[in-house]
């Protein structure tokens, strides 16, 4: 798996990551190749010795709604098999785990996720719904401008309408986003099967009152008082030692780069 370079995505990353009072959202979307090549071949290879590449394993049914995946509709179990589950490929499971591996390394390593940790979503809309519905309850009417923006650079990266859509549902034993403070997580895969690419998209709300969110407050104020001590030392050099812009090009760029950091400032992931 390669990620790929994407500015859209790294612009709308970090306009997902932001503070909004109560809570840290913290947001991301990458765009990786499944084209495998070294070690993804020695791992893809370790992988099989569990099973054939094109073996279908059982995922569970769909946590964003209560419908089953329409290739399931109409469909009865049989041998007491679960007929809300859905099946993909062992391939295609070894390229939503090396995703996940990629994406949130070193921290996590999710080399023993199973198939039941995954889901195979309805459609496009409920999934589309699901987002909105969280993005819109975090941030609010910004999210107005932001949401078209977002699946239209995505559409762009994947063809949404040629993908298809799974979902990582971890129990809370092996949940990276299980930590204290976590209020929602989602993590979305858009698999384009004919590219050979997934979008992978995660987010997740922290509350600022854990330890996490704590954290990150009391990084945000020391780059704060960090700034406001070399603003303090510019004016004092100012009023000791009178320099325009004009007299000195450099100084005037120098002290014209000095600034409070931004939203995107808060990303982490």
């Amino acid at each position: 798996m390669k990620l790929l370079e994407n500015s859209s995505f790294e612009a709308l990353s970090s306009r997902l990551c932001v503070e909004t009072g109560d809570s840290n959202i913290l947001g991301r979307i990458e765009s990786y190749s499944c084209k495998m090549a070294g070690d993804d071949k020695h791992m893809f290879k370790q992988f099989c010795q569990e099973g054939e590449p094109h073996v279908l394993e059982a995922l569970s049914p769909p946590q964003s709604s209560s419908a089953p995946s329409p290739n399931l509709l109409g469909k009865s179990g049989d041998d007491g098999e679960n007929p809300l589950s859905d099946k993909c490929c062992r391939k295609t499971l070894f390229y939503l785990i090396t995703t996940l591996n990629e994406s949130f390394r070193p921290d996590y390593d999710f080399s023993a996720a199973r198939a039941h940790e995954f889901s195979r979503e309805p459609s496009l809309n409920w999934v589309a719904n699901a987002v909105n519905s969280s993005l819109f309850s975090a941030v609010g009417e910004e999210f107005n401008s932001l949401g078209p923006e977002l699946w239209s650079a995505i559409d762009q990266e994947i063809n949404l309408q040629s993908c298809d859509i799974y979902s990582y549902n971890p129990d809370l034993d092996s949940d990276p986003f299980g930590e204290e403070g976590s209020l929602w997580s989602f993590n979305y895969f858009f698999y384009n099967k004919k590219l050979k690419r997934i979008v992978f998209f995660t987010c997740r709300s922290v509350s600022v009152l854990s330890s996490y969110g704590r954290g990150r407050l009391d990084n945000e104020l020391d780059m704060d008082l960090d700034d406001d001590e070399e603003e303090e030392v510019d004016g004092f050099m100012e009023d000791r030692f009178p320099t325009s812009p004009a007299e000195d090009p450099e100084l005037g760029w120098s002290n014209l780069e000095v600034g409070n950091p931004g939203p995107g400032d808060l990303r982490s992931c």
